[in-house]
């Protein structure tokens, strides 16, 4: 970094810039991804510079930021194109409750703002706990969450978490343990034999299809499609691993658990 803290920023994913925004320091922050939505006032006052996987580097260099966000081993090509070209980047990869406030914590005190970063990821956890206390002793729906629908991919571990959390069972444990995508896949006949009794699907990029999912074949003997209990929960909530997913994420999968809830016919 040219500086510290760094004055000019630029996020490649969402999350860094909610909690960029959340912490009262967006006025750092110079550039951002493409799928940044949250607050939704960031469309309108930041430039986009990337995709997920693609990022327009000439426009990120002409930013002159002293400091680049990143996430995951899928930006890892983009973040090595631009420390080459003598950029300080730093790369997070939490993909769990944990992570995700170690991340708020480090990214707080990166941008000289420790202490109120430190607040903010305390009052999640506290809210998580109180939150799985209400959950003790309730019945525990056991819960397929698709990530995508082609190939089934089941949820990355903070979802599968938060799920828990929320008083709900996963019905892939053993999936949720794994970071990538393509190592999370599951078979149509896998599901079915889980039995879930809430499916939640969030594909990003695209609105979930309730009626397809509930037509595929076999599908109609498990519990949540005879029930009509197949609830899309927005990806941009659920899907980025930072605020979001432990604030309304979280309300979003409360909502979906609620044992009256029918919200597909």
């Amino acid at each position: 970094m040219k500086t510290f803290p760094p004055e000019r920023i630029v996020c490649l994913t969402e999350e860094t810039v909610e909690t960029i925004y959340l912490l009262g320091e967006e006025d750092r922050i110079v550039g951002v991804s493409g799928y940044a939505v949250r607050p939704a006032r960031v469309r309108r006052e930041k430039p986009r510079v990337s995709a997920f996987t693609s990022a327009d580097i000439p426009k990120i260099l002409a930013l002159e930021p002293d400091l680049v966000l990143t996430f995951s081993d899928l930006q890892a090509d983009i973040a090595a194109e631009l420390i080459r070209a003598g950029i300080a980047v730093v790369a997070y990869n939490q993909r769990d409750i944990a992570g995700i406030l170690a991340m708020i914590r480090h990214l707080g005190a990166t941008i000289g703002q420790a202490a109120k970063a430190d607040a903010m990821a305390s009052h999640y956890e506290e809210r998580l706990a109180e939150v799985a206390a209400r959950a003790e002793g309730q019945p525990r729906p056991v819960v397929y969450f698709e990530e995508w629908d082609d190939p089934l991919i089941s949820g990355i571990k903070w979802v599968s978490e938060l799920i828990e959390v929320a008083g709900g069972r996963e019905a892939f444990p053993k999936q949720a343990e794994i970071g990538g995508a393509r190592d999370r896949i599951v078979s149509s006949d896998e599901v079915i034999a889980a039995a879930p009794e809430v499916i939640i699907a969030s594909w990003c990029g695209k609105k979930v299809r309730p009626e397809k999912i509930a037509a595929r074949s076999g599908w109609d003997t498990i519990p949540a499609v005879r029930d009509g209990r197949i609830v899309e929960i927005k990806s941009p909530l659920i899907l980025q691993p930072g605020p979001a997913a432990l604030t309304d994420g979280l309300d979003a999968i409360l909502a979906a658990l609620k044992h009256d809830q029918k919200v597909f016919t």
